[in-house]
């Protein structure tokens, strides 16, 4: 299988979900396991095989998750083309329609795949639906996702690329929502769990896809608020309703999921984490320094006040998380939480207060790189408009939370903001005005809270 190895190190090194770009890919193939063709799928000849491979370069190392297509013949679409191996040439298989067709199956059937130290087992919330016709899209990043047709309606595949031993909150999240009615998110049909060797020895058991309804004409959220701050249209409206579904979301959750009231140790870890961020960023950003002990009193004065109630939350909430559909409204998607957080943390019970911050920095960001182009636009308003009215939608369903937990709020955005600090410092640091700008504001708004 060194052949094999090779080849796909050199191959994953350019897709964009690898994860170490600092590195070479130092692979070694874990397990492997083989999809029986679907019957709707017409028989070329080719293996359906996924690989996991473990990399070892990283100072973790990570285990991804490989799908190929082995066909003889060189006739697949180039741009997937991984390379030829055992005789057979190579291909990224979720650019292959007998791939998506095997999946599928194996999902909405509830089948099971055994292999060489690797297997698979699908789980339904529905029925099996044959898939006529599919396409990978194209802006992938961590997952790689595929619109499909099963029979009269469209269906999303995700392919979980890295994968990890444990539950993966984007399904038990999806599952929970679907098995209550929600209207918030897009129906989870069906999902694969697999099974394979630990890169320390022992076995992981890990989620590897879903397939889930597709929204039609939905628009990102973020793109459709650009659009909108950039010709300088009202979205007043429209966050008030982003504001409003969210706090609908946490209460379809709060009701599905486990809830619990916080306790001590509970505000202690949350507060080690921020002052974590904080160190970090004031080591990497010096000038944070001068910041310190006001953003440190900001913490302390959250951690001292009541008491939340945490439940699930989305984790990573933002415009880019959201879908706007003509019929359904505002549809959250993508629950996988922070993708840098273990994910055993991602489905713990946490505060609401977490999301609703994290969808305000995503308002002051579309100012913030609108005021960076070229011909900059200057957008500050419309973020503040919007931020007004997301809070007073999520306020009109939620009641009085936003008073109760203020000082949490601000703690939080705060939080979110130094992190962001230490991101563009990293990776674009002419950005690094905007979560510094924030970080000011945000001050002046804690000093107003304790006055």
């Amino acid at each position: 299988m060194t052949e094999l190895t090779e080849l796909v190190g050199s191959w994953m090194r350019r897709q964009r979900w690898y994860s170490t770009k600092a590195f070479e890919p130092k692979l070694r193939l874990l397990g492997s396991f083989e999809l029986e063709r679907a019957p709707e799928s017409a028989d070329d000849g080719s293996r359906i095989v996924t690989h996991f491979f473990c990399d070892d370069a990283p100072r973790t190392p990570r285990v991804y998750q490989v799908p190929l297509v082995a066909r003889v013949r060189q006739d697949g679409d180039p741009d997937a083309f991984v390379g030829e191996a055992g005789g057979r040439c190579l291909y990224d298989a979720p650019v292959e329609e007998s791939y998506v067709a095997a999946l599928a199956a194996l999902m909405t059937g509830a089948g099971s795949a055994d292999g060489e130290h690797a297997r698979a087992g699908g789980h339904t919330l529905g029925d099996r639906v044959p898939v006529l016709s599919s396409r990978r899209l194209s802006a992938e990043q961590s997952n790689t996702s595929i619109v499909a047709q099963l029979g009269d309606r469209l269906a999303l595949v995700k392919v979980f690329r890295v994968v990890q031993d444990g539950e993966n909150p984007d399904i038990s999240t999806l599952a929970a929502l679907t098995a209550a009615g929600s209207q918030r998110t897009p129906a989870l049909l069906g999902w694969l769990t697999g099974s394979w060797p630990r890169p320390d020895g022992g076995r992981a058991t890990g989620e590897l896809a879903l397939i889930q309804d597709f929204v039609p004409g939905a628009a990102d959220g973020w793109e459709l608020a650009v659009g909108a701050a950039e010709a300088g249209e009202d979205f007043t409206d429209r966050a008030l309703a982003l504001g409003a579904g969210t706090a609908e979301l946490h209460s379809q959750l709060a009701n599905a999921l486990p809830t619990k009231r916080a306790e001590t140790e509970d505000v202690r870890a949350a507060l080690d984490g921020m002052f974590q961020r904080l160190t970090v960023t004031t080591t990497e950003v010096p000038e944070v320094e001068a910041l310190r002990r006001e953003i440190a009193s900001v913490y302390e004065a959250a951690a001292s006040g009541p008491l939340p109630l945490l439940q699930r939350i989305h984790g990573d909430l933002h415009l880019g998380q959201v879908l706007h559909s003509p019929e359904r409204g505002w549809q959250f998607i993508d629950f996988e939480g922070e993708p840098l957080r273990p994910l055993a943390e991602r489905s713990l019970p946490d505060a609401t207060m977490r999301d609703v911050a994290g969808m305000l920095r995503s308002f002051d960001y579309v100012a913030g790189s609108l005021a960076r182009r070229e011909q900059p636009i200057d957008a500050s308003r419309w973020a503040a408009d919007a931020r007004k009215a997301y809070l007073e939608g999520y306020a009109s369903v939620a009641g009085d939370i936003l008073d109760e937990f203020a000082e949490l709020l601000t703690a939080f955005e705060l939080d979110k903001a130094v992190y962001e600090i230490t991101y563009e410092a990293r990776h674009r640091p002419s950005w690094i005005p905007i979560p510094r700008a924030a970080v000011d504001r945000l001050l002046r708004d804690a000093a107003g809270i304790a006055h």
